[in-house]
């Protein structure tokens, strides 16, 4: 059965090998005590697997999956979605945009999957990013040093990690230095905060 809700066996449930979205271990952790608290969560989105039988490939809810099997359930709530192998791309460049962090690497694996079949311009009207945001990932080198970039800092995605002490520091630092930019978005925002920080650090050296 498909385009329809079910209740599916967790163990029949494959993360998409492609999935993008990754989640702080905080944020995981804050996701298992929603679910165990209320019992409600948002469906997960998948599709029947391509390759195994009686199997379902997740398209959209690796965490949620992740997060109910380490509370014990034995099923959960899914919408079967009927999606080709494109269309699936497309939905895993987008959903997965609305929560946790991106792995830059099979974030762009994806898109330049998608890229080979699709130009760029109509590709763009698809996926979250734009025409140009997609010409800077399309030509990024992920082995690449430093770059020089005429773009604002913030159009240009940085991808670091840092453990849960650090990123305290680093939020309550963008925090205190965001109210002062006058940036329109949220995102532009806290680049700019970064960015003063950085600067104020280079300044005292």
């Amino acid at each position: 059965m498909n385009d329809c809700m079910r209740r599916i066996p967790l163990d029949k449930l494959v993360p998409h090998p492609d999935n993008a979205n990754r989640m702080s271990r905080a944020n995981f952790a804050k996701l298992v005590r929603n679910i165990e608290r209320t019992g409600h969560y948002e469906p997960l989105v998948v599709r029947r697997h391509p390759d195994r039988r009686d199997q379902f490939q997740i398209i959209n809810g690796h965490h949620r999956c992740q997060a109910l099997r380490q509370l014990g359930h034995d099923t959960a709530q899914a919408v079967v979605w009927r999606v080709n192998d494109e269309q699936t791309d497309i939905l895993l460049a987008t959903l997965n945009r609305l929560s946790g962090r991106d792995v830059l690497e099979k974030k762009l694996t994806v898109l330049r999957r998608l890229c080979r079949k699709r130009p760029l311009h109509d590709l763009a009207k698809l996926v979250a990013q734009t025409q140009g945001q997609l010409q800077r990932l399309m030509s990024r080198k992920l082995s690449s040093t430093k770059v020089r970039s005429r773009q604002p800092l913030y159009a240009t995605p940085l991808v670091f990690f840092v453990n849960e002490a650090q990123q305290r520091i680093i939020e309550e630092a963008l925090t205190a230095t965001v109210a002062r930019s006058s940036e329109p978005t949220r995102a532009a925002k806290r680049a700019a905060a970064l960015a003063r920080l950085a600067e104020c650090f280079a300044s005292r050296q």
